[in-house]
This record gives structure tokens, sequence and C-alpha cells, in this order.
């Protein structure tokens, strides 16, 4: 294999003369065999840290510390990498590496020093041209550069969950306006409560998924608020005055998107709250998924000895050993998926924690825990979304039985026949087996007539019925003799 040479702190080492990253990448390649997922598996993180090389080369180049042609040059290579895909796989990188992101940030350096050497005419590894540190690196430091590329690649990655989570719920209010005329039993404490009905319920698993939308909106504004210009700890070391503002200006203008340099850059050099924030947005958003699995997955319980007020679609074989069965597998897997974000988080938490002094080094495994959380999310709300929530068949006969033969339904008549009169109802219907309606009539509570209308569908779902106007004094609410 041709190779060339390139030198660093520790001394010469060979580098693949046909790689565009260096002699840093190549030690952090060596160093960090750590956990297989490497940084080309997360395209955001490379396009943002690309961007961020970007906007700083131009600001270098108005605050008069970088020539002009090595700024164009620096430009020029970071749009040949931003507008195709043929560079992300010269991110080799692992996601779980020491050096608080230094290995990244290197990396980003050599790349881009290398296309624009090549734009230029030059081998790759004439770092007297074009320089990864002196020039690409100009006026940074790992600990601004790096948090500024991962709060723009959460962001928008950020915006790529976001769709998914709505194309949950959209499945979520389709069926929820299918099943809207189906009655059934709502349950508390997995026990008969009052009717509703199935698209009451679904709209309620819609409902819950896209509040979390807008705390999902409210966590990532705090990504907005970047250090850039802090360099080593936040003192603005080696940069020209303004730049800061003018860094984040140029950041702004690269990304469309609306940065803001934040207030005390000392403060937030080791301040990772806003992944804190971010990654408690997908926690919630994983409870609440969760439940909507666990849901799921009681209502299709069965298919005879179970609820079964729902089918959810045939996937797979269940069994090896038992003929036929079929087994509630999307919502499962969903299940998984969110009690491992929900451990993530726990990694975030402790990892923000554990930053000492002016700088946290615990970045790199927010950084995969916070991009495998969503990566995760994205791929599992569309597959619940398209393999499960889209198919699922109400059996509406089965529903509308459970609810006239349920003692719970008994609520419906407390106003009329008094709640002790209810007790001795139910535990009648739950010791015989008898329906509620048919033993109200049988003790003289309320006509037939009566009943039937306080137990019609309509009112079922929105109660309206006034019930009887009792006279006070003689007659009172009646008792059962």
């Amino acid at each position: 294999m041709s190779t060339r040479t390139e030198v660093d702190l520790l001394g010469e080492r060979e580098v693949p003369a046909d790689a565009y990253w260096g002699i840093h990448t190549l030690r952090a390649i060596e160093n960090f065999q750590i956990s297989g997922t490497r940084l080309d598996q997360y395209p955001h993180f490379i396009i943002a840290m690309v961007q961020v090389k970007k906007a700083v080369a131009r600001a270098n180049g108005r605050l008069r510390v970088l020539p002009e042609d090595k700024v164009a040059a620096i430009e020029a290579a970071c749009d040949k990498i931003l507008d195709s895909d043929e560079f992300l796989d010269q991110w080799p990188t692992d996601m779980f590496q020491g050096g608080a992101g230094t290995s990244v940030n290197m990396n980003t350096n050599e790349v881009i020093a290398n296309v624009a050497l090549e734009l230029l005419g030059f081998e790759k590894g004439r770092y007297d041209v074009i320089n990864p540190n002196d020039d690409v690196n100009k006026s940074q430091s790992t600990n601004d550069s790096y948090p500024t590329g991962f709060h723009l690649a959460v962001y928008r990655e950020l915006v790529d969950l976001r769709k998914s989570v709505s194309h949950l719920v959209d499945a979520l209010s389709k069926k929820a306006e299918e099943f809207s005329g189906i009655i059934k039993m709502g349950r508390t404490q997995l026990q008969d409560a009052v009717p509703m009905t199935l698209g009451q319920e679904f709209e309620a698993f819609a409902s819950s998924l896209a509040k979390d939308m807008s705390v999902i909106d409210q966590a990532a504004d705090l990504l907005l608020e970047v250090n850039l210009g802090a360099t080593a700890i936040g003192t603005g070391l080696n940069t020209p005055d303004g730049y800061p503002e003018v860094a984040v200006e140029e950041l702004s203008t690269v990304t469309g998107l609306p940065f803001r340099p934040s207030h005390n850059l000392i403060d937030a050099t080791p301040d990772t709250g806003a992944f804190v924030s971010v990654h408690g947005a997908l926690k919630r958003f994983a409870v609440k998924v969760s439940k909507v699995c666990n849901d799921l997955r009681l209502l299709s319980s069965g298919p005879t000895a179970g609820l079964g007020e729902i089918n959810l679609p045939a996937m797979q074989a269940g069994s090896s050993i038992m003929p036929a069965k079929v087994n509630p597998v999307i919502p499962e897997v969903v299940n998984q998926v969110c009690m491992k974000v929900i451990g993530n988080d726990v990694t975030v938490t402790m990892a923000s924690e554990a930053a000492q002094m002016q700088l946290n080094v615990m970045e790199p495994v927010i950084a995969q825990s916070l991009f495998e959380s969503m990566r995760l999310l994205e791929n599992a709300t569309v597959t619940l979304a398209d393999k499960c929530v889209a198919g699922i068949t109400a059996n509406e006969q089965h529903l509308y039985d459970q609810v006239m033969g349920s003692i719970g339904i008994v609520t419906y008549f407390n106003e009329i026949i008094g709640h002790r009169n209810g007790d001795l109802i139910g535990k009648e219907a739950a010791r015989t087996g008898r329906k509620v309606a048919d033993l109200i009539v049988e003790k003289g509570l309320l006509s037939r007539e009566e009943v039937e209308a306080i137990l019609s569908v309509e009112n079922l779902v929105s109660p309206e019925y006034e019930g009887r106007i009792w006279e006070s004094g003689e007659k009172g609410i009646p008792e059962v003799g």
C-alpha cells in the first residue's frame, strides 16, 4: 500500500497515501477500537463540523487573520465535502474516544486541509501550504468547535426525529377517526371503569405524543446557543477582537439557523446542560411511546383468552413450538428501544455531571448516546406507524358486548339510583353474571326505556341524560329491597 509520511508531537507515522485524514486520525483509529460505531454512521455530525470550519474560515477572512487565498481554499474544500457523499468515509474515528472530541476535530481539520490541497493542485500532506492546525483550525480549539458542531448536528437530527414523530401521530389520529363510533370499556387499574370509544383511546395516544413535539422543540432551541470563540477555556485565547460575534454570525449564514453566542464563554465551555435537556425530552417521549405499546399489547392480547379488543397486523410466525401463534412483535421491539433510550438518559446525565473545572471531557459519550437515541426513536416510530398502527383492526361486536356485560356501566346510574344501590346491583351482577341493565329494571328502579336511553351509545360516549328528577322527602332515591 502506498503511504505518505506525516509528523506529530509523538513522531513520524506512515499514513495511507489516498486517505484524506492524517496522522492524528490514524492514532485515534489505533487508540479507540471501542464500540464499532464510527463517526461516519452519523452524517449530520460530519456535515455540522465541516459547516463550522467553513463559517470560521469566513470569519477569519473578515477579520483579516487568515490570507484570502487560504480562506478561499478552505471554503472551497468545505463546499466540495458538503456537496457530495464521497468523503463521508473519511471520518473513521470511533464515537467513543478520549480527548474531549479532539480526534473528531482533528479528523475534520485533516480532511478539509487535504481536500483543499488537491483543489490547489498539491499532493495530500503538503501542510506547508494548507495546515490542519494553523489554517483550518485557526482561531479555534476543540473545546469550542467540537461542541458547536455537536449542537448543530443534534439540532438537525431532532428535525428528522420530529418528522418521524409526526408520522406516528398522524397514523394514530387516522385510527382515532376510523374507530370514532366503536364503543368499548375504559379501564383503570386494569379493571372495568366506564365506557368510551376506541377512537377516543387512540386520539389520546395521538395527543400524548403530539404534546412531546413541542417539548422537543423547546429543548432544541437551547442548542442554538453556542460557545464558538471560547477556544481553550472560554477566554478567547488566540482570537481577534470581535471574533465570537462574527464567527456565530457566519455560522448562521452557512447553516440558515439563528445561532447566538453564549453570554459567558467560560461558563458555556464545560456546560452540557442543553444536551441533558434534549435527552430528557427524548426520555419523556420514550416513556410515552412505551406506554402506547404496552396498551396495544394488552388490547390485542388473546386472541381468545385475553382482551382481544383489537387485532395487530400479523408480521411473523410467533412460536417455534406452538402452531398458529402470532405475537405483537412490533410493539415489543419498540418497547425495547424505549428502554434503551431511558438507559441512555442515565449515561447522558452522568457524563454531564462529570464536567470538571473548565471542560467536560465526556462529551463523546454524550454524543454517542444522543445520536443513538435519536436514530433508534426515528426508526422505531416509523416502524410502529407503518408496520403496526396502520393495520390495526377492531373487534367491534366483542367490544360492544363487553360494555353491555360490564359492571362498570352502573356508574351511569349514580345520580338516579344512588351509590349504595349501585354497589348492590354491581355486587349481584358480579355474583350471578347477569347484566346491570336487567337487574335495575327487575328491581323496579327504572323502566326499560329509561335504562336503554341511558345506555345508548351516544350517551355512553358523551353523557347528557339528565336522569329522573326525584322529589325530596317522601320519595327520595329508591333503595333496592
